[in-house]
């Protein structure tokens, strides 16, 4: 099947050549980074970590006023119970607060997101009458999660400078937010909704007089109906003069105080009486559940959600173009000093920072990557031409996958992308088997210098030799990522991407390989100048080309084109015992210069080290590398003899690698618990032994997490205040942290949230705060992520612009920007951090501890993107916790302190960050109706229950039209009569006989603890219990222990489990449980089938089972490489002042879902190997066929030489390109680092396979000898 279509593209260069090009144009078109070519661009979508929130809708729904009680009883019960029935409908979250209920309904992720939207409006109308209170209408939320909040911003006054003015009161601010700034950026293609948030809502109060009232006998409902037909403009129709029609138009809306003042409420005795005669009418605030804070100053502005689906960096460009269109329109005024104040849209946290450093770190990994891969192919194939081949194949591969995944929907993110970077040892040993197989068959005596057609023959023979083992072996790399498609929930959405990038990547290598790379190795080969005068001439324009463009630009290339032009001048005087000796001149040059361009690009050893100990460093960790690997090469021929003649004990180090790998993994007792029972079953206890404490100690087992954090360069504090904290009392808390936080040297921006913003993506209530900590990136570094430099003197101090010169902790002292430092290429990196500042924990700590304020608990560790995603999956506003179910919310809270103190007493929970719903604890005034004395002065419920609204809260009656806003007409008693129970004691309540008595009278007034928040799931109550891991401990395992230890507590009696009342430990832990016990599944499956396309390949159980013993040993070595970053003395040196282990990212990883993948891309990287060696193994034997012990191993022998170059070029191209992703340092280094430990340490390992093979195939095949030997013995005698 792969013959023909070698030969037909082989045959027709052409088709092969437009190929290429398309691909290579409509790759770049595609591509996810800003490369700024002339060319056009239709991106893949790009964001930092993809979406893995529930597919979830918001069922929203008003009704202002109403405490969280009614709420639940009238609104959210009964909507939830009624939304259960919608088809596909997983969990139904609920929500009741003050004002409003939140309804979050969870679907399978099977469910398409906008057929699940219009299935609750279909239900949502057609809901019975009489299921919810009159006026009260759900509506559904915006189509987008929390994770699209893209976008944060204030609206503040600058001056030409842009240095804030202030001079703008928040109710302006808030208008210009409503009516002007919403709705433009509403407007931009991918936003879903824009939330305002802050200031205050203008509205006019009409504060009613209740002693007028009573002398002019007016009811409030009186004042009530005026203000409300005092704001109406109509309609009549058109009339008609001197031929031209007129509309016509009564305008009667309200615009000013003066035109709700003049509303007449009541005429007696001819004269009106207006509401001025009745009560006060301002403008003033509406009352508010939402404040925003910058820095200690109460601001306002909004959140940009983007549309689910959407580009994030797209939707945020669109933005920021709309601002720049607005910023210059929006209202400006002259202050009293005379300056100019304009109103500015200032964002506070935007997204495209995060995506382009995450995208930037892959970047230049992906770049350093293929970069090492092309130094690495040049030193190990030692032909030019041949290398020329393999690399240029791999970014073409890579841009192909950028077409697939456009047009396929997937979106570039730092796990997607990662896919690619994992892949490329795979992807370049495509290119190695093929062009190596071609290079040894033109070796041949019989195929030197040959031409044309015989060139292209023997081409094609090569590369149609290799191609089934290269496709049965990536059909096995590509078969060991199923178990990644066969993921589910967050784990599935966050890895599935990276398994399809792979596969494309991959898929696109092998392709090119058939395609493409026959074409061209046909065309390079060809190429051959042996006449003197031609070479000669073009060595001479290689020389004046080079000296030109040094003396033009000053570019070191110019110099290395003049030393290669040399070189290939003086070609034919070396002597005819060294005529190879130009050819591997050449490529030393070549490779000198591409290490020196990649020590300047990587510089593993900092800036602060000239470039010439980075080119060395680079020398010596690749040179090492590949001393190490050819020396395997240059001895394979007498190790495999002493393999051969030493079976056995050889066969032992295997062994004891994967026995060890599993003691790591499980750990010492649960690998030899089985040891211990069998030892105590002869009377030995050694568990007790101090050789088997130490082991336990030693080997506890890896640790388990559902993902290392991704550092998204903010925090988010979300501590909360006692629940009888009033709006006041929370303004001054959350701008005190602020203030406190901003003092943080390390802290860019500090800007809290008290309450929500207008959106049902944000139900907090308002002693609910949510501080975004912007901190400074650990050095000054571009948008790309890339660390700038800049101007130092010979002391190490930094040169400002006025001249002077400061150390780096005086400039940190002194609060200096980077606007004042020097930038030089040659200089050094600038570190904003303090000394004892390591790492983005030492910040969190100082956060914390500048957050200790009385009233207000402690948080955990949180960043915006994660919270998000931790509040979609869980409800929660913490990575872990426990959900208690009960009948009523009282057992419920006294259940949940209970946990909260048992937990702190956990090992490994942190016990600051351990806390309780506090559920019932807001202070409720109840007036309770005496329904006697109602009835005696002829009123019923409605009568009081109106006045109490209306008198007390307030009455909302009509809303101006005044032009393009819209305000709120309010009326109510002042607050000075309403602000105590004693005043609503005396409040007047009018009769039906005309007479008005105190409310007092009518209502008993009651002092109770209420409900602040009421949480259900699945319609059953429900609370919390937040808590938080130690630093440096798993998550898994900490609520593990945390389960184990509340069991244990029951089992003793010392924890009581409440009739009707049950918990749950939930979290993202889940996550990683879920993926576990999927993958325990799948991989054993997916094995199976690894197994069986060895089996097609070599057609015996016995051979696809030697082959497949590679998994095993790298299995193994990725479980070792693990264990060494989580030793102290690992890596524990330093070269050049820089420390090896902060080179490497030295520290404990927890065996995660993305050291699980690591694993899974190791799978078909590990068979590879095997593959291709027990192919080359097949063919001798096929064409040898040995009948002796000796025999069979001279035939192992040979084998194993021809394959055994070609294995370690593929070994030390993806040991090497991992270590620029090993080294990386910015935004989502965190996910990048755990996936290569593995493969590298596999890899490292499995190199043993190029004997382990060999070995047992010598075995298997010297026992089939001489059992035909002792059968042909016997038939003779």
């Amino acid at each position: 099947m792969l013959k023909p279509i070698i030969r037909f593209f082989l045959e027709n260069k052409l088709a092969a050549f437009v190929l290429l090009i398309v691909f290579t144009i409509w790759g770049l078109i595609t591509a996810p980074f800003t490369w700024n070519l002339p060319l056009p661009s239709d991106p893949v979508p790009v964001d930092a970590i993809p979406d893995l929130g529930e597919n979830q809708q918001i069922v929203f729904t008003e009704w202002m006023g109403r405490s969280p009680q009614d709420v639940e009883d009238q609104i959210t019960y009964p909507l939830s119970t009624t939304l259960l029935g919608i088809p596909g409908v997983k969990s139904i979250r609920c929500n009741s607060m003050f004002g409003f209920s939140s309804i979050y309904i969870i679907f399978d992720e099977s469910v398409e997101f906008y057929w699940s939207r219009s299935r609750i409006l279909e239900k949502l109308n057609a809901l019975p009458n009489g299921l919810l209170p009159p006026g009260v209408q759900p509506s559904l939320g915006p189509d987008a999660t929390a994770l699209g909040q893209v976008f944060w911003y204030t609206l503040e006054g600058r001056d030409e400078a842009g240095n804030p003015t202030g001079g703008w009161d928040l109710q302006e601010i808030r208008s210009v937010q409503d009516f002007q700034v919403k709705y433009a950026l509403n407007a931009v293609n991918g936003v879903s909704e824009v939330a305002s948030v802050g200031g205050f809502v203008k509205e006019y109060q009409i504060d009613v007089n209740p002693q007028t009232l009573q002398s002019y006998g007016i009811p409030l409902s009186a004042v009530l109906e005026a203000a409300r037909n005092s704001n109406r403009d109509a309609g009549a129709q058109t009339i008609e003069m001197n031929q031209a029609e007129y509309l016509v138009r009564g305008l009667g809306y309200v615009h000013t105080v003066e035109d709700l003042q003049k509303a007449v409420v009541r005429v007696t005795n001819n004269v009106p009486i207006r509401i001025s005669d009745l009560a006060v009418v301002t403008m003033g605030p509406a009352p508010r559940r939402g404040i925003l804070d910058k820095d200690g100053a109460e601001v306002a502005g909004g959140v940009v959600v983007a549309r689910y689906g959407a580009n994030p960096l797209l939707v945020i460009d669109g933005i920021k173009a709309k601002i720049k269109e607005i910023n210059a329109g929006l209202p400006r005024k002259i202050l009293a000093d005379g300056r100019i104040s304009q109103l500015t849209v200032i964002p506070f946290y935007d997204r495209t920072q995060l995506i382009h450093e995450t995208i930037g770190t892959l970047e230049r990994a992906l770049s350093d990557e293929i970069l090492i891969t092309i130094i690495v192919v040049m030193v190990l194939v030692l032909n030019l031409q041949a290398s020329i081949l393999i690399s240029s194949l791999l970014p073409i591969a890579v841009l192909m996958t950028f077409i697939v995944m456009r047009y396929a929907g997937v979106e570039a993110n730092i796990v997607a992308l990662s896919g690619i970077a994992i892949a490329i040892g795979v992807m370049v040993d495509v290119g190695i088997v093929f062009v190596e197989n071609i290079v040894r068959h033109l070796e041949m005596p019989e195929n030197r210098g040959i031409r044309g057609k015989k060139l292209q023959d023997v081409i094609f023979t090569s590369v149609s030799e290799v191609s089934s083992a290269i496709f049965t072996a990536l059909a096995t790399t590509l078969v060991s990522f199923l178990p990644v498609f066969a993921l589910q929930g967050a784990e599935g959405k966050l890895f599935k991407p990276l398994a399809f990038t792979k596969t494309i990547a991959l898929g696109a290598a092998f392709i090119l390989g058939l395609v493409v790379l026959p074409a061209l190795a046909h065309l390079v080969l060809s190429l051959k100048t042996d006449r003197k005068r031609t070479r000669r001439f073009w060595s001479i324009v290689l020389i004046v080309l080079g000296v030109g463009l040094y003396y033009l630009s000053g570019q070191w290339i110019g110099l290395i084109l003049s030393v290669l032009g040399v070189n290939r001048l003086f070609e034919d005087r070396w002597p005819a015992s060294r005529n190879s000796a130009p050819a591997i001149l050449q490529i030393a040059i070549l490779v000198l210069a591409a290490t020196f361009l990649l020590a300047g690009e990587w510089v593993p050893l900092g800036h602060q080290q000239p470039a010439l100990i980075n080119f060395l460093f680079v020398i010596c960790i690749v040179g090492g590398i590949l001393m190490a690997l050819w020396a395997m090469v240059y001895f394979y021929e007498p190790i495999l003899k002493w393999c051969l003649r030493n079976k056995a004990l050889f066969l032992l180090l295997p062994v004891f690698t994967i026995f060890f790998g599993i003691i790591i993994w499980l750990g010492w007792q649960r690998s030899m618990g089985f040891a211990d029972k069998s030892l105590d079953t002869i009377g030995m206890n050694a568990g007790e032994s101090s050789f088997w404490k130490s082991m336990e100690r030693r080997f506890p087992g890896l640790g388990k997490e559902f993902m290392p954090s991704l550092d998204e360069g903010s925090f988010l504090l979300m501590p909360t205040a006692m629940p009888h904290s009033g709006v006041e009392a929370n303004r001054q808390t959350v701008a005190q942290l602020d203030m406190l936080l901003a003092n943080i040297p390390e802290v860019d921006l500090a800007v809290g949230k008290a309450g929500r913003a207008e959106s049902a993506l944000d139900p907090a209530p308002i002693f609910m705060f949510e501080n975004v900590i912007n901190y400074k990136p650990e050095y000054i570094i571009d948008a790309s992520g890339k660390r700038l430099t800049f101007q130092v003197d010979d002391k190490g101090r930094y040169l400002l612009n006025t001249g002077d010169t400061l150390s780096q902790e005086q400039i940190l002292a002194r609060g200096i920007g980077q606007d004042a430092l020097v930038p030089d290429k040659e200089g050094q990196y600038f570190r904003n951090w303090r000394a004892q500042i390591k790492r983005p924990d030492d910040i969190w700590q100082e956060i914390v501890r500048a957050a200790q304020l009385p009233g207000i608990t402690s948080a955990p560790k949180l960043q915006p993107i994660e919270t998000r995603l931790v509040m979609l999956q869980t409800g929660m506003r913490a990575p872990m916790g426990i959900k208690v179910f009960g009948p009523d919310l009282q057992t419920i809270e006294d259940f949940g302190l209970r946990l909260e103190s048992l937990l702190k007493e956990v090992d490994g929970v942190k016990a600051e960050a351990v806390f309780a719903d506090r559920i019932v604890g807001k202070p409720y005034l109840n007036l309770r109706i005496d329904r006697d004395a109602a009835s005696r002065f002829g009123l019923n419920i409605e009568d009081v229950q109106k006045f109490i609204e209306a008198a007390i809260g307030g009455v909302t009656v009509t809303t101006t039209v005044e032009g393009r806003e819209r305000y709120d007409v309010r009326v109510r008693y002042p607050r000075e009569l309403r602000d105590n129970p004693e005043k609503i004691r005396t409040m007047l309540i009018p009769t039906p006989v005309g007479a008005q008595i105190p409310l007092g009278d009518l209502v008993k007034i009651e002092y109770l603890p209420g409900p602040q928040m009421i949480k259900s799931e699945e319609t059953f109550l429900v609370g919390f219990v937040l808590f938080d891991k130690e630093a440096g401990r798993a998550e898994v395992d900490v609520v593990q222990a945390a389960q184990s230890f509340l069991a244990e507590k029951i089992r003793t009696g010392e924890l009581i489990v409440p009739t009707g009342v049950r918990y749950v430990f939930s979290g993202t832990y889940e996550n990683q449980v879920r993926a576990v016990k999927r993958l325990g599944i799948v991989i054993p499956l997916c094995l199976i089938l690894i197994f069986l396309l060895l089996y097609f390949q070599f057609k015996t159980i016995i051979a696809s089972t030697i082959h497949f013993s590679g998994v095993f040993v790298a299995f193994a070595g990725g479980f070792i490489l693990i264990w060494l970053y989580g030793q102290d003395w690992f890596l524990n040196f330093s070269i050049a002042d820089m420390s090896m282990r902060s080179l490497f990212q030295i520290h404990p990883i927890n065996l995660s879902v993305a050291v699980w993948v690591g694993f899974i891309a190791l799978f078909g990287i590990a068979t590879d190997d095997g593959v291709i060696m027990g192919t080359y193994i097949h063919q001798v034997f096929e064409e040898k066929q040995p009948q002796s012990v000796q025999e069979v191993r001279a035939a192992v022998l040979e084998a194993g030489k021809k394959r055994v170059r070609p294995a370690m070029m593929t070994a030390a191209t993806a040991l090497i390109a991992l270590l620029p992703v090993l080294t990386s340092t910015g935004k989502g280094a965190d996910i990048m680092v755990p996936m290569a430990i593995p493969t590298f340490g596999g890899m490292s390992i499995q190199l043993m396979t190029m004997f382990v093979v060999p070995v047992l195939q010598a075995l298997w095949r010297e026992n089939a000898v001489k059992k035909q030997s002792k059968s042909s013995n016997h038939e003779i005698a």
